[in-house]
């Protein structure tokens, strides 16, 4: 992007790949910034080109591994410290999203501290999507710019036609989500209850509507293991099931969720690039986000109303 432009996006390492489609939308370049490593894993950030007095819109997923994070919160402070006008987090997954409330005695509340971490490095304005839990945003004292991707999967769930269609919530968590995909396009909803053993391992679960000869689709912010997903979706087709696909957001797709995906009696599982998706697995189908980041930059910039794009 030449110098004179108002507004500047920079990408860490492991979200260029999107950063590289979201800048393709606004017809503009990536911008220009180093990464130094050391030999013991540390590193260090520096922009090669003035930011001073610039928004600064910086584009970085905080998926594991944790140097993710820490490379956010390294180009945070250098653009700090080098005098940008705005410094905007752009996370289109926010990590540690599941320790949102102490549920147990003695547990971190990882989510409020990755907030305050980001306060304090100095962001002005987040804008991420499909939190794990809406309060997060709660956490930041900072506006909060939360995007669905239901702005892309409705228009492709609309696309496949389905008859006898119902909307799927895996765990009754994720119900108001399903409940508002299932009100938009006037189908019925079906609910899992599922009780944990423990972390990622699912010990019982029993479906709560009727999904005989129905086309399913399963919602869900984000996979990790798969357990639950595939649990579910071979529970409904034993059940009498036409056909059940599955829709999250964000592929964390870790430890064998690429194998039991593969194994079940899924036809599809969606996700968006929010996560770089790089597995071998023919079932997986990715929708990108660019475009809904790219348009949310531009209406932060221009002071625009960001809600008026929502679908649900």
């Amino acid at each position: 992007m030449d110098k004179e432009s108002p507004f500047l996006v920079f990408s860490g390492t492991n979200s260029r790949y999107l950063a590289e489609k979201i800048c393709a939308s606004l017809g503009c370049k990536l911008g220009n910034m180093n990464i130094q490593k050391f030999s013991d894993g540390e590193f260090g950030v520096s922009y090669e080109e003035s930011i001073r007095g610039k928004h600064v819109f910086l584009v970085q997923s905080t998926f594991p591994n944790s140097d993710n994070l820490m490379e956010l919160l390294l180009m945070i402070d250098a653009a700090k410290r080098a005098s940008a006008g705005k410094i905007i987090a752009v996370i289109p997954y926010f990590g540690w999203a599941r320790q949102d409330r102490k549920d147990r005695p003695r547990v971190s509340i990882g989510a409020k501290l990755v907030a305050d971490l980001l306060s304090v490095a100095g962001i002005d304005r987040l804008i991420t999507m499909d939190l794990h839990a809406d309060q997060i945003q709660g956490f930041f004292n900072v506006p909060v710019d939360h995007l669905y991707a239901s702005s892309i999967f409705l228009p492709y769930i609309q696309s496949m036609k389905l008859k006898d269609l119902v909307i799927a919530s895996p765990d009754v968590g994720g119900s108001k989500r399903a409940s508002s995909y299932a009100k938009y396009l006037g189908v019925d909803l079906v609910l899992c209850h599922k009780q944990r053993a423990k972390a990622n391992v699912v010990e019982s679960m029993k479906i709560i509507g009727d999904v005989a000869g129905k086309n399913v689709i399963m919602l869900d912010d984000m996979v990790d293991t798969a357990g639950t997903i595939t649990k579910a979706a071979n529970l409904m087709m034993d059940n009498g099931a036409a056909s059940v696909r599955a829709i999250a957001s964000h592929a964390v797709m870790s430890g064998p969720a690429c194998e039991r995906v593969q194994n079940s009696q899924l036809t599809e599982m969606i996700f968006t690039d929010s996560i770089p998706f790089n597995k071998d697995c023919n079932k997986v189908k990715i929708l990108s986000i660019a475009d809904i980041f790219a348009d949310a930059i531009e209406r932060v910039y221009t002071n625009q109303s960001i809600s008026s794009q929502y679908l649900i």
